[in-house]
């Protein structure tokens, strides 16, 4: 369920808003609906890791990936690839530490 609620309000969010948004949705979803720091940190973090993954590949493929083979040049990458996988993860550690800092401010407010 947490891991559903991030992954559609991080996709919505990811076309309108700043990238940093999805960090408040996984934030107020873990304070509301998180149970468990794991569940948390792990529904946060794969959620953001797809939808980045989504969205980078749809900004990434009608341009043949021009611009993220250039990038992976600068970073003496061999294939734009792994430039793909270090955005998504960069996004997924967001989602999922921000989910985790939701559900520990919701257990701090509650003792």
């Amino acid at each position: 369920m947490l891991f559903l609620i991030i992954l559609i309000l991080s996709f919505a969010s990811g076309y309108f808003l700043p990238w940093w948004v999805v960090a408040i949705a996984a934030f107020l979803t873990a304070f509301v609906v998180g149970k468990t720091s794991g569940q948390s940190f792990w529904s946060g973090f794969s959620a953001v890791f797809i939808v980045w993954t989504v969205l980078a590949l749809f900004k990434s493929i009608p341009n043949d990936h021009i611009l993220a083979k250039r990038v992976a040049t600068m970073f003496h990458l061999p294939h734009w690839i792994f430039i793909l996988f270090v955005t998504a993860l960069i996004g997924g550690l967001v989602g999922g530490m921000s989910a985790l800092s939701g559900l520990l401010l919701k257990r701090a407010f509650s003792k």
